[in-house]
């Protein structure tokens, strides 16, 4: 199962300028690229911060949400599931359950700990036309030293660039 990263960043790296900040800065391309990809896929996996930002489940995909004390009464089949099964343990469910492909969509502390355990095999970034200064970076605790491969790069709109890199393992 091939495991990718998704996200947008500022031309300097952050993610967010908080824990709490929604979504909403990045461009109307970078949405809807999002949407198709994460669709395709069939199943998003964030943690808890993330989705209540968010605020809801994203339809037409598997929605599932890191937490240590999962609240699983939340639950909705097929389209919200939390969980406190460890990284490597929730792929093999996922890919268990017929799904060849995964996107990790945040935040900075889930992006870090698949990262640092070496389940990422994509990192799939829009870069998008603002500088925060502060805020949350891409990986968060993941002291790595990798080289990645450039596999392809677009032009989303006339601000919006996405590269897509294999992680050489």
């Amino acid at each position: 199962m091939k495991t990718i990263l998704m996200m947008a960043i500022t031309v300097d790296g952050k993610i967010a300028k908080h824990t709490t900040h929604a979504a909403d800065w990045t461009s109307k391309a970078d949405k809807k690229i999002f949407v198709t990809e994460t669709k395709k896929a069939g199943a998003i996996i964030m943690g808890l911060t993330t989705y209540e930002t968010i605020g809801r489940p994203l339809p037409g995909r598997l929605n599932v949400v890191m937490d240590f004390e999962p609240d699983t009464n939340k639950n909705i089949p097929d389209l919200l599931e939390f969980t406190n099964s460890q990284p490597r343990e929730l792929l093999d469910e996922l890919k268990n359950r017929g799904f060849e492909a995964v996107i990790i969509g945040g935040g900075a502390t889930i992006n870090g700990l698949f990262l640092k355990l070496g389940l990422l095999d994509e990192l799939w970034l829009t870069v998008e036309p603002k500088l925060f200064g502060e805020g949350l970076p891409l990986f968060a605790k993941a002291d790595v030293d990798l080289d990645l491969k450039l596999l392809e790069t677009r032009q989303l709109d006339d601000n919006v660039l996405q590269l897509r890199y294999k992680i050489n393992k």
